[in-house]
């Protein structure tokens, strides 16, 4: 009898509506993560619910209503899109099924149908590329607490992180040789921020992140740091692309302080500006799915700082979405784990 194979992917999530109550809903759940702002109970309660959402439902309303289109947030209907079409390629004895860990479709409700379905395995994807603990450990921990409540628990895979597949990168140079880089002036590849505090965390020799090569090299001890993988990503991009090292910066982006990984990508967009540039490129590769950071922050907000300190034109390379070499990437991802 050929076994069952059910497939969860799993993205950051969005609101079910750019509406303030909505918006204030998915806030609410998202930063009252600890693994997202990982503070004592109190001292986090008291920031969360006090402070950041009352003033920040209304600001981030405006800012979905920029993103929203016919077919709603794009993170959700790109990853419906990317669900259906990795499922055209799997045989039939596997499935593939979409959560968010943050509002709809939830990772309770789906895996509550997938436990329904009663597979012999069931394999988790997180759509990050890179590890870090506020995404990837987030998304595997809340699979765990719901899947311990199971009588009945099949075989179950979980995949950390794949910044380094040959398919991953394929794609994003794809996307990437879709622009003439030699007509830029700079390239920037801009990764989600992260408190520096949460990078440290990794090591437990006692050393920062910063004391581990990880601009540099990845090693054993740093292969899990989020900055490290980072940097890898570009180096391995770079590579491919041929970009020289003076002609580009890795940056991070959506910070909330300035005890965030550095630099700034903004900062960066606003200081290549003075410095004459007239043409920037950005790569997002720290996103699959083109969403509010890729196509509001980069795309809309990025643009605005460029133009106003003396820059002419900044493009935004498209997140990989559905193109053909992620989804074959996933494919590969899946059929290597799936049981036979």
């Amino acid at each position: 009898m050929q076994k069952k194979v059910g497939v969860l992917l799993v993205n950051l999530g969005t609101p079910d509506n750019p509406g303030v109550s909505a918006v204030r809903k998915y806030l609410f759940q998202f930063l009252n993560d600890p693994r997202v702002i990982d503070l004592p109970w109190l001292a986090r309660a008291i920031l969360v619910n006090l402070i950041i959402v009352p003033f920040r439902s209304f600001s981030s309303s405006k800012i979905y209503k920029m993103l929203w289109d016919d077919r709603g947030s794009s993170l959700l209907y790109l990853g419906e899109d990317l669900r259906d079409e990795l499922q055209k390629k799997m045989p039939d004895h596997i499935d593939v099924h979409l959560a968010m860990r943050y509002q709809s479709p939830s990772m309770e409700s789906v895996l509550e149908k997938m436990r329904i379905k009663n597979y012999d395995q069931i394999i988790i994807l997180p759509l990050y590329p890179q590890y870090a603990s506020s995404t990837t450990g987030s998304t595997l921990e809340r699979a765990m607490k719901i899947m311990k409540k199971w009588y009945v628990i099949p075989e179950v895979s979980m995949v950390s992180q794949y910044w380094d597949h040959p398919g991953f990168i394929d794609a994003f140079v794809e996307r990437g040789k879709q622009f003439n880089i030699d007509d830029y002036d700079h390239v920037i590849f801009s990764y989600h921020g992260l408190p520096v505090r949460q990078v440290d965390k990794v090591y437990d020799d006692g050393l920062p992140c910063d004391e581990h090569d990880c601009e540099t090299k990845i090693t054993e001890l740093n292969k899990f740091c989020y900055k490290a993988t980072c940097f890898a990503t570009t180096r391995a991009l770079v590579s491919r692309l041929n970009i020289p090292e003076s002609k580009y910066t890795v940056a991070f982006q959506s910070r909330l302080d300035k005890n965030w990984l550095e630099p700034f990508s903004d900062k960066i967009v606003e200081e290549q500006a003075k410095k004459g540039a007239k043409k920037l490129l950005v790569f997002s590769p720290a996103f699959t799915a083109d969403c509010l950071e890729t196509t509001v922050e980069i795309g809309d907000e990025y643009v605005e700082i460029f133009e106003e300190n003396g820059g002419e034109k900044l493009d935004l390379v498209p997140s990989l979405n559905v193109h053909p070499k992620w989804v074959e990437t996933l494919e590969n991802i899946v059929k290597k784990r799936a049981i036979a």
